[in-house]
């Protein structure tokens, strides 16, 4: 007999943020394992980022969605995070399917963190066991915190008074990686004697790229015929992953000195890596290359493009490009996505992520490790990229099997029994 689950999501498809494929992923595979997923998410009307309706397709047909009432952004944009405008919405919608139905487990995935109190909100009233997933850690001390009054001040000022209140009588708290939660539970040790704990990271989701070839869209920011290396970088920038995006930089002023040739071939696209989602002008990653010398490599996309049209660019180019940042517990997401692409990865990760070793497995491609007090030195990266760029054009990657690496199928089931042992353990009504 099925458990119910009760999937808590400030994004859900069509919306095209990374935060929103988890509760995707999950909802696709927990079925199959003895869970009913019902996902309650935000007004996809009142989000702030293009939706991207090509994910729809990519959803379980019987799956059911709760849209909750959302309060659009005025115009001054004082309120933008989904999760304060869908908070009250979500409440309701979550304590209506605890009163009709019988609801056998809460789970808010965060991002938003502003979601996260609702399981708690909704244990007090109704005794329904909750747990909190950690895709990014909630408590981080970012470039700007210690300036006061700050935006980045009052969100992490808040973030130290909720997630305390959030966590406690939690049966049941994840993540992407240790790392992600290793903060939480030293500043709230009760909670990891009291609830169960696991981790699962996204996984691989070879049936994403089906989709792709299936509907034959064709890359619309190069041209893979022009005889040029065309190497693609997807996603936001991580304040902690500037330093490596510089670092990379460098290296390749360091090629062009030093191989010339290869440089002339070289194209690194970056897409997505705006300050804002939407924003065209948003731009991050040029003025460094300007700095650097190397914008005749680089060019810079910055507000997102559709997750399908993301992946048939990855499909198509020449290599991907993964860069990671300097904190320990960073382990992008993208990297599936990478690997899945079978086009050769050049990667950037810390010595402790756990991407390094999926790669590696996969014979996906190259890493170059780096830690907080070391990065990849320009030679390196000139040496890595001269290999690969050297290399026979559209070579394949030795990707050896999805074996090797976690899919999202994979970690469905670790969720499964992440919430059968909370449920054991005496996380009930």
């Amino acid at each position: 007999m099925s458990r119910r689950l009760v999937l808590v999501s400030s994004h859900f498809p069509p919306s095209n943020l990374v935060g929103a494929q988890r509760a995707r992923l999950w909802s696709r595979h927990l079925p199959e394992f003895g869970w009913e997923p019902i996902v309650v998410t935000g007004d996809p009307t009142y989000y702030l980022e293009r939706p991207d309706p090509d994910l729809l397709r990519l959803l379980d047909p019987d799956l059911e969605v709760v849209h909750a009432a959302t309060l659009p952004v005025n115009a001054l944009r004082v309120v933008g995070d989904v999760g304060i405008r869908a908070f009250w919405g979500a409440y309701r919608a979550v304590a209506q399917l605890v009163r009709e139905r019988a609801v056998d487990f809460v789970l808010v995935t965060i991002p938003s963190n502003y979601l996260a109190p609702l399981g708690r909100l909704v244990h007090r009233r109704f005794g329904v066991p909750f747990g909190i997933d950690y895709q990014d850690p909630w408590v981080a001390h970012v470039p700007g915190v210690d300036r006061r009054f700050s935006r980045a001040w009052a969100s992490y000022t808040l973030a130290k008074i909720l997630e305390p209140w959030s966590v406690r009588d939690a049966a049941l708290i994840t993540g992407m990686a240790p790392g992600y939660l290793s903060g939480m539970l030293e500043r709230n040790p009760d909670v990891g004697r009291q609830a169960v704990v696991a981790t699962m990271p996204m996984g691989s989701a070879p049936e994403d790229f089906e989709l792709v070839r299936a509907l034959g869209r064709p890359p619309f920011l190069f041209d893979p015929t022009d005889g040029c290396f065309h190497m693609v970088y997807g996603g936001a920038l991580l304040p902690a992953g500037i330093v490596v995006l510089d670092a990379f930089l460098t290296g390749l002023r360091a090629l062009q000195v030093s191989a010339p040739s290869i440089a002339r071939r070289l194209r690194v696209h970056f897409v997505g890596t705006g300050a804002s989602p939407d924003d065209p002008n948003g731009y991050r990653v040029l003025p460094r290359a300007e700095a650097a010398g190397v914008t005749d490599m680089v060019d810079e996309h910055p507000h997102r493009i559709g997750y399908v049209d993301m992946l048939a660019h990855l499909e198509r180019c020449s290599a991907v490009l993964v860069l990671g940042s300097t904190e320990q517990h960073y382990t992008p997401s993208k990297v599936f996505q990478a690997i899945l692409s079978k086009r050769p990865v050049f990667a950037m990760l810390h010595a402790e992520s756990t991407a390094i070793g999926m790669i590696e497995r996969s014979g996906a491609g190259q890493v170059l490790s780096l830690t907080e007090r070391g990065l990849p030195q320009p030679a390196t990266i000139v040496a890595a990229l001269t290999a690969m760029v050297s290399a026979p054009p559209y070579v394949r990657s030795t990707f050896k099997s999805p074996l090797c690496f976690p899919s999202a199928r994979d970690s469905a089931h670790d969720l499964a029994e992440a919430l059968n042992r909370a449920i054991a353990r005496g996380g009930r009504r």
